[in-house]
């Protein structure tokens, strides 16, 4: 999930970095690598199928990487670093009770119904669950969010380059934009999968080091507690739940409840089940076990992304010499939260390893940009195009129309990214992204997919309801900040705690303006609803499948991991 801290890039004077020839070289061949995969994939991408779902040929590995790759982008590696030095372990919540319930219950759950309806997209399925309406509705509030976060990935990446290397702001947007834009048009989501998993792994080696020369400097996990609390007194940086009892006792000021309801129940589930870009790389799996396995397998891999990710930023609050803050320009320190990850590469990887570790930034936020651009191009094509506009084109016209739609939406996402250069904190502008359109979708979905009795119109006004009153939420504290203690429950809350409980107040509202109309309306008709309703719809048996081939078998050591690390860290 992406970032609730509020993080500023600050520009500084001078770059943080100088690269060797062999750390150039290493930046040259990456780019060389994914340009030609897409011109080599380009032969398998002639198809619809093959084009916007990767023909349906993937294995449950590849899928479920690319699952998890296609969140990892720009916000996760340098977010959330930043946010594990302004916050702490807590930072660790997006990553554990943040995705891993939500992931397991996709692949369980949720996933044999978007496969056995062979939608292209979840707003396809909204339109054979709820009609035209409601799709027409779902595809456009989520065409326009993966633009404007397509920029947020564009933009994080370019001022990222500026401040680390020293490179012109606006030659990074375009050099990057266009690459992502070549590899796409050429081999469509195949090209775009193939080259998250290549990325996912570059991120892995380029991160992993940090991690694990940090941890030999503090004395392991213990000595870089100790660390910890000697440098910072006052807060307690290091446990995941023991401070959530109330707005004042963690450094986030959040409460539990806007952990577990906000965070966990509504914005993950809102995310990892029905935000298109990410549902769409396990729609190409081969078949129905691999579709399940798929989002399992990436739950096992995110589990332990925290250790490159999050681990920096807590590292750095052990061994830099004095505590980032978010308002360098008012304290007179020079470096910013967003500058924690560049810092600690600087400081542990020489010549090669640097090369090595700016080019996983640097995959970490094409992989970003290159899933928003694919997500965009398929909804719009699929589920506004073809059923809007021009409904008999053939199969080629699609393709070619998915092409263009690819270097249109890269040219829209570089006009977002100069738009987010006048944000002051972009990722309060992700998080109201997020509470805005994903929270009330995922009511609407659940809601479709496990109750019979929801109906057409109520699907779309509920959706209707949810969004436009977490917009209005959202205008609320912007006009008037004091109303965050309403929104938040608390007038101790802080700006994250707002964006937790403005996505449970508009998922409550979506529900319950859903089932009311239900109940108001004539109720669909049993046999139109077969392969989209628990309870219409007869699942695959996997009675034949040995214990340890079953996806529950692996679904359940996965979640037995996650309850022992929440414990362990407690």
């Amino acid at each position: 999930m992406p970032a609730p801290a509020a993080l500023l890039f600050q520009a500084a004077t001078a770059k943080l970095i100088s690269l060797s020839p062999v750390d150039v070289a290493i930046i040259v061949l990456y780019f060389a690598m994914v340009l030609g995969i897409g011109f080599y994939l380009k032969r398998f991408s002639g198809t619809g199928e093959d084009f916007f779902l990767a023909g349906r040929e993937m294995t449950a590995w590849i899928a479920g990487l690319s699952f998890v790759a296609a969140n990892l982008g720009s916000l996760e590696m340098m977010g959330w670093a930043a946010s594990a030095y302004q916050y702490g372990i807590l930072a660790t919540h997006w990553y554990w009770i943040g995705a891993i319930p939500a992931m397991l219950f996709l692949g369980l759950i949720m996933m044999p119904f978007y496969y056995i309806s062979k939608t292209h997209s979840v707003p396809g399925y909204l339109k054979l669950r709820f009609g035209e309406p409601a799709r027409a509705l779902s595809a456009i509030t989520f065409g326009f969010m993966t633009v404007l976060m397509s920029g947020v990935n564009m933009y994080a990446m370019a001022i990222v380059l500026k401040v680390i290397l020293g490179w012109d702001i606006n030659f990074s947007v375009w050099v990057s934009s266009l690459t992502v834009a070549v590899y796409v048009v050429l081999g469509g989501l195949r090209s775009a999968i193939f080259n998250e998993v290549l990325q996912f792994f570059l991120i892995w080696l380029g991160a992993i080091v940090t991690s694990v020369v940090g941890l030999i400097e503090a004395g392991g996990w213990s000595g870089m507690v100790q660390r910890i609390h000697a440098n910072f007194p006052a807060q307690d940086y290091t446990h995941l739940w023991s401070g959530l009892g109330s707005f004042r006792s963690n450094p986030m000021g959040i409460h539990w409840t806007g952990i577990v309801f906000g965070l966990g129940c509504v914005i993950s589930f809102g995310y990892w089940t029905t935000d298109f870009l990410v549902v769409q790389r396990v729609l190409t799996a081969r078949d129905i076990r691999s579709a399940k396995m798929a989002p399992i397998i990436g739950a096992a891999f995110k589990i332990c992304i925290p250790f490159i990710v999050i681990l920096p930023g807590l590292l750095g609050l052990a061994v830099l010499p004095e505590h980032l803050v978010a308002a360098s320009q008012a304290t007179g320190n020079l470096h910013s939260y967003n500058e924690v990850l560049p810092l600690m590469l600087a400081r542990y990887c020489g010549p090669g390893l640097l090369g090595l570790g700016i080019t996983a930034l640097i995959a970490g936020f094409m992989s970003g940009m290159a899933g928003n651009v694919s997500a965009f191009t398929t909804v719009w094509t699929y589920d506004i195009y073809r059923a809007l506009i021009n409904k008999n084109a053939t199969d080629r016209h699609y393709v070619n129309m998915g092409r263009w739609t690819t270097v249109i939406g890269v040219l829209v996402s570089i006009g977002t990214a100069y738009m987010v250069m006048q944000s002051a904190s972009i990722m309060d502008y992700v998080q109201a992204l997020f509470s805005i359109f994903i929270a009330p979708l995922f009511g609407t979905v659940i809601l479709g997919m496990l109750w019979k009795r929801t109906t057409g119109p109520a699907g779309f006004w509920g959706l209707l309801c949810g969004t436009a009153s977490s917009f209005g939420m959202w205008l609320w504290v912007k006009i008037d900040p004091s109303a965050l203690r309403y929104i938040a429950l608390s007038p101790h809350a802080k700006v994250m705690a707002e964006d937790m409980y403005r996505a449970l107040w508009s998922w409550l509202i979506c529900v319950i303006v859903t089932v009311v109309i239900s109940l108001l309306t004539k109720p669909m008709v049993e046999a139109e609803l077969e392969g989209l309703v628990y309870g219409c719809t007869k699942l695959p048996s996997e009675g034949h499948l040995r214990l340890y081939q079953r996806p529950i078998f692996w679904a359940s050591a996965v979640a037995a991991l996650f309850v022992a690390l929440n414990i362990i860290f407690w």
